[in-house]
């Protein structure tokens, strides 16, 4: 992302809508901005993508094949009109016995990253569950399930538009989430 391309279209945009670029107030606005979206929008950098820390399952003696949970909040842009959706995440998984254990701190790591863009949240709950399932099943083990919840307020339906509450909720599960009905109830009554 160029900075310099960021502050010269906020300058045009603020002309646009009737500012004036270089009143007092708004003279280092376009910079601002121009940094502010490096780190807001820095899901777009792959590099910048986190490593899932994962350990073998019973390596310490302990062998766990339970379920998991973490929640955790969110912060994203609607890509429909560029305005903040935000809320909680309730993530789940089931490792293998025979496979990785997550360093769970990753998920709301993941779940940052993939929100550092514009997004919609449909494709966001399967961003996250994908990339972390991929990453836990490299060994051939797959985890057992995994399953994630995001309830997010969308402010394009808030403050614009209908100006309604623009609660929205999604979920994603696979394996033993998607396929049990008493995985799947046990999960959603551990977050209620």
């Amino acid at each position: 992302m160029s900075s310099e391309n960021v502050e010269r279209l906020w300058k045009e945009l603020l002309l646009e809508i009737g500012e004036n670029p270089n009143r007092e107030g708004l003279i280092d606005t376009p910079k601002r901005i121009a940094k502010m979206y490096k780190e807001l929008f820095r899901g777009y950098d792959l590099k910048q993508r986190p490593k899932v820390t994962n350990f073998d399952n019973g390596k310490d003696g302990i062998v766990y094949d339970e379920m998991i949970l973490d929640e955790g909040d969110f912060y994203s842009f609607c890509e429909h009109h560029v305005i903040p959706f935000f809320g909680k995440y309730y993530f789940a998984y089931i490792p293998n016995p025979n496979g990785k254990i997550l360093g769970l701190s990753k998920v709301a790591r993941v779940v940052d990253f993939y929100t550092a863009k514009l997004q919609i949240q449909e494709r966001l709950v399967s961003d996250v569950v994908e990339y972390i399932w991929s990453e836990l099943s490299k060994d051939g083990n797959q985890p057992l399930g995994m399953a994630l919840i995001i309830k997010g307020e969308h402010l394009c339906k808030t403050m614009r538009g209908a100006k309604k509450k623009g609660l929205m909720t999604c979920s994603y599960m696979k394996g033993a989430f998607k396929e049990s009905n008493i995985t799947r109830n046990e999960f959603l009554n551990l977050i209620k």
